[in-house]
C-alpha cells in the first residue's frame, strides 16, 4: 500500500526526517507542476506518493545535455 500525503504534510515529513534538508514547499510544488511527481486529485486537495517522492529525491534523473546550438541563429533576449 503506497504511503500518500498531501502536499504540505509531505514537506513538514521530509523535514522532521531530515531538519536540514535543501528542500522547500516552494520546490516540491514544482516537481509536482511540471509532472516529475505523479498526484492523484481529491476534491481540491492533491495527494503525492510518499515513496515515490523520496525516490525521486534519492536519485534523480541526470540533467540534459545542452544542444548543439553552434552555427545556428538564435533570438536575443
Amino acid at each position: 500500500m503506497a504511503r500518500m500525503r498531501l502536499v504540505k504534510d509531505a514537506y513538514e515529513q521530509i523535514k522532521a526526517d531530515d531538519p536540514n534538508t535543501a528542500v522547500t514547499l516552494n520546490g516540491l510544488r514544482q516537481l509536482i507542476h511540471s509532472g516529475v511527481i505523479p498526484t492523484v486529485s481529491i476534491g481540491r486537495k492533491r495527494l503525492i506518493n510518499y515513496d515515490a517522492l523520496l525516490d525521486y529525491l534519492s536519485s534523480p534523473p541526470p540533467p540534459p545535455e545542452p544542444a548543439d546550438l553552434i552555427g545556428v541563429i538564435r533570438k536575443i533576449k
